[in-house]
């Protein structure tokens, strides 16, 4: 089991590096998701930020850093709980699963680094 989580964690750390990089580089289909779920443009920077703070954080506790790992994880399952709900609330239900699997990829991180410690 533990294998699978590392493997969860490194996909976690992969998927949110590359969707803060669409983010910083304003990709069309980052700003069509945010203007459908009502998200200001303005406000695209500071969340692909909180992502990347995310990635990095997972990466460092994969290197030994464990707590920090398990920080990023819970605040990576928060951020995206609040994107699936954003995403109810606008009734933008088709692509739901991309913030779900982000989701699912963060409780597992979450779920590795509580063993750890």
């Amino acid at each position: 089991m533990s294998s699978v989580l590392v493997i969860a964690t490194v996909g976690c750390v992969v998927a949110n590096a590359f969707i803060a990089i669409a983010d910083y580089a304003r990709a069309p289909f980052v700003l069509a998701n945010s203007a459908e779920v009502r998200l200001p443009p303005a406000a695209v920077p500071y969340l692909a930020t909180l992502k990347l703070a995310g990635a990095v954080g997972l990466l460092v506790g994969l290197l030994g850093v464990h707590w920090l790992g398990l920080a990023a994880g819970v605040g990576l399952t928060a951020f995206f709980i609040g994107a699936v709900l954003a995403h109810v609330h606008a009734r933008v239900f088709y692509n739901i699963a991309f913030p779900g699997g982000y989701l699912l990829l963060a409780v597992a991180s979450t779920s590795f680094f509580v063993g750890k410690l």
